[in-house]
């Protein structure tokens, strides 16, 4: 496998958000009080990276609820790794975020 480039701090702040249980970029952008112009472009780096996958939710899911489907957001195993490293190097990194509720 190559080596990953050094991620940005908006980077590791989404793969924190991610880690914690925030699926999408409009909780990303919640969460850690960035712009969608910073968020989104970061998750389509990060996915390229193949840091993160993403799919589309179930049109009838966002139907029902009367709004645009959501595209979820995970980490890949890969995703966690650089994570890991980067809270070794940046001990606060694991404390940026609230563990997201799953109520």
């Amino acid at each position: 496998m190559a080596s990953t480039p050094a991620l940005s701090y908006t980077a590791l702040f989404v793969l924190q958000a991610l880690n914690q249980g925030y699926k999408f970029g409009f909780d990303i952008m919640e969460v850690t009080g960035l712009p969608s112009g910073t968020i989104y472009p970061a998750l389509r780096r990060l996915e390229a990276l193949e840091l993160v996958t993403s799919d589309w939710e179930k049109d009838l899911k966002a139907r029902k609820e009367g709004r645009p489907r959501r595209r979820y957001y995970e980490l890949t195993q890969t995703g966690k790794e650089q994570l890991r490293e980067a809270e070794a190097r940046f001990m606060a990194v694991g404390r940026l975020f609230p563990k997201r509720s799953t109520t």
